[in-house]
């Protein structure tokens, strides 16, 4: 038995997040929340990226030569913020490295979350499991596409609604 069931959610952010950041014109894309803040289009640029870093780099995962970020361990385009990203590159960063967690999911068992996997950062070691993994990739995800959603709200803009589609619209009946 794989965990996909038990982040069946997590796939629903995605998809409103994709969904969203299709809809965005360029000039929406470069709204940020403070002077000081990244642009939505570097925000989901590095959730995308993120989830290469973690399951590939770290968790040694295959998948990232799928993506726009076949290098991992480095800073790719998601970083250069003088050069913005538009939806037409953005939506499939997102849905290729959906791939690589649905396909973590989908492979994964309950007995395989506790396996480790050692990291160095600035001189330390540190060791993850997978699901620590899974949780910090889930966490990302959720902090950033609020953000999104905020940045969107503060210039008067319709959010990022993650419940849409979550609830089978059911007939009224009449008797």
């Amino acid at each position: 038995m794989s965990v996909a069931r038990f982040y069946e959610g997590w796939r629903f952010t995605n998809d409103r997040l994709i969904e969203r950041i299709g809809t965005l014109s360029p000039e929406d894309l470069g709204l940020r929340a403070g002077a000081n803040l990244w642009p939505i289009w570097a925000i989901a640029a590095h959730a995308a990226m993120v989830r290469v870093y973690w399951l590939c780099a770290v968790c040694k995962e295959p998948g990232a030569d799928r993506t726009p970020f076949t290098d991992p361990a480095n800073e790719g385009w998601e970083d250069d913020l003088s050069h913005p990203r538009g939806a037409s590159e953005l939506v499939p960063a997102l849905e290729s490295t959906w791939t690589i967690v649905e396909d973590c999911l989908s492979r994964w068992t309950p007995a395989m979350l506790q396996d480790a996997f050692r990291r160095e950062r600035d001189g330390q070691v540190q060791i993850h499991t997978r699901q620590s993994v899974l949780m910090r990739l889930l966490t990302h995800d959720a902090y950033h596409c609020a953000e999104v959603g905020q940045t969107l709200g503060m210039h008067g803009l319709p959010e990022v609604d993650i419940w849409t589609g979550r609830a089978p619209v059911l007939a009224s009946r009449s008797d």
